[in-house]
């Protein structure tokens, strides 16, 4: 059994590798940081609550090792002395007057409640109680001072502690307050540190949410502005200082990224328009021209360059100037897959299956960036494949859409390189298909304005599967 629960608390293989690697501390603070919280908020609190635990830990010690216990030991000393002299007394007087004396001496003078009982014969010893700091101390002082059998009872009584002495001819009962045998004031120690710990830590924390929310705030307008969307309303720098300053920078950067996609746009959109008049000159050329194979091949041509600058033009632009809206993805999805039978010569003949879990499946993104880029991975496995699968589901706030293939597929390891603009696979894909080896950037470009990407992996149609997701 032993042995069982030593290799049970072993560390893995694994974790062992890392031991030798990285030291016994190193590894230790590494799995300490694992187990940290991960939110600024919690590791907050935790650097205020450690110190102000281990603080009010080494108070109570020394106020329990050193003043209470003093105290304590004072307290029962000075007992036990007034109860010494009271059996000096009972012994030097005469025994008919020494008691009454002596009851009366202790009651107003002492405030101990004494009778003598003789002929009397002391209890059973009792077991000593867990927290044994007041029988210990005042047995010993009565071992030292008295020299006389005795029994104690510390914990028979709530206000009073019993002592019993055997004496000579009688047993001595007295019936001493607790409150004079030891210190009874540690629970206004106690009461006052929890207290004062739960005002602490409500303005600590109090402070740290007026502190972290402008972070938070800043996060999350920097994840809006990722993700293509407007910025919260009202959204200022606020504060401490730097964090002030850190949104004073991010509201800079946002302006110049706006101020770089606006003049790229309008020169895009002078490009564009330059180069469709041109196209359409060529076109109007043909047109007054007899029909014969050579025309036939410039104008295919023409619309091969009409649909690569609409490509390159796609790239650029990103769609990043379309608002986001309610949008149906069944209704996307059926658009797409009527493709196949509208015309489109991607599409032409392929069978298109579209499966929708959940429905209805309803998402806010860009409509027609959202659609583009579905589009673009259907055809970009039209090209290879009879037989396409398209499968939307959504789970825990995410959008995830497969769309798998019959094709040839793509080696593993050039999965990631077809996402690179203009990259064409040599080997399984043909180069004379008319793609412009965009449409999987473009399509990649359009999840990751959303927040999301795409992957790509082995499809259970025998083919390429790829998967989109994006948080919605």
């Amino acid at each position: 059994m032993m042995s069982a629960i030593s290799d049970t608390a072993r560390p893995l293989p694994e974790e062992h590798a890392k031991v030798e690697r990285q030291g016994p501390l190193r590894w230790l603070l590494a799995r300490f940081g694992e187990q940290m919280p991960k939110g600024l908020y919690a590791r907050a609190l935790i650097i205020i609550i450690a110190p102000m635990v281990l603080l009010q830990s080494v108070l109570t010690f020394v106020f329990l090792e050193r003043h209470w216990q003093t105290v304590t030991h004072r307290l029962s000393t000075g007992t036990v002395q007034n109860i010494a002299m009271l059996i000096d007394m009972y012994n030097e007087l005469p025994k008919q007057h020494n008691v009454d004396t002596l009851t009366d001496l202790a009651a107003k003078n002492l405030g101990l409640r004494v009778r003598f009982e003789p002929g009397e014969e002391l209890p059973q010893v009792r077991s000593k109680p867990f927290f044994d700091l007041l029988d210990s101390t005042l047995s010993d002082e009565l071992k030292g001072r008295i020299g006389r059998p005795f029994w104690i009872d510390t914990v028979g009584r709530s206000d009073f502690v019993d002592i019993r002495i055997k004496l000579d001819d009688a047993v001595m009962h007295v019936l001493a307050r607790r409150s004079k045998t030891y210190a009874s004031n540690s629970h206004i120690f106690i009461v006052w540190m929890l207290g004062t710990s739960v005002v602490l830590l409500t303005v600590a924390i109090l402070f740290l949410r007026n502190q972290i929310r402008p972070i938070l705030r800043l996060a999350h307008a920097a994840e809006s502005f990722g993700k293509g969307r407007p910025m919260p309303q009202g959204f200022k720098p606020r504060g401490a200082r730097e964090v002030r300053q850190a949104a004073h920078a991010f509201v800079e950067m946002r302006d110049r990224i706006e101020r770089h996609v606006e003049q790229r746009t309008l020169m895009l959109a002078g490009v564009s328009h330059d180069l469709r008049t041109i196209l359409t000159r060529f076109r109007l050329q043909l047109a007054i021209l007899e029909e014969n194979s050579e025309v036939d091949a410039m104008r295919a041509d023409i619309d091969e360059m009409q649909a690569m600058l609409e490509d390159y033009m796609a790239f650029a632009k990103g769609d990043s100037g379309e608002a986001i809206g309610s949008v149906n993805v069944g209704e996307v999805l059926g658009e797409v897959s009527s493709q196949a039978h509208g015309g489109k010569a991607d599409l032409e003949g392929k069978t298109v299956e579209v499966r929708i879990k959940n429905e209805p499946l309803v998402v806010r993104v860009r409509r027609h960036a959202f659609k583009r880029a579905i589009s673009n991975l259907v055809n970009n496995a039209a090209r290879f494949a009879s037989t396409i699968r398209i499968t939307a589901a959504k789970t825990d706030g995410v959008l995830t859409i497969e769309v798998e293939d019959d094709g040839p597929g793509i080696p593993e390891e050039e999965r990631e390189l077809v996402f690179r603009p203009f990259y064409r696979i040599d080997h399984a894909r043909n180069q004379d298909s008319g793609s412009t080896g965009l449409g999987l950037a473009i399509a990649r470009d359009i999840a990751r304005i959303h927040g999301g990407d795409i992957k790509l992996d082995e499809s259970s149609l025998g083919g390429l599967k790829a998967v989109l997701t994006m948080p919605v």
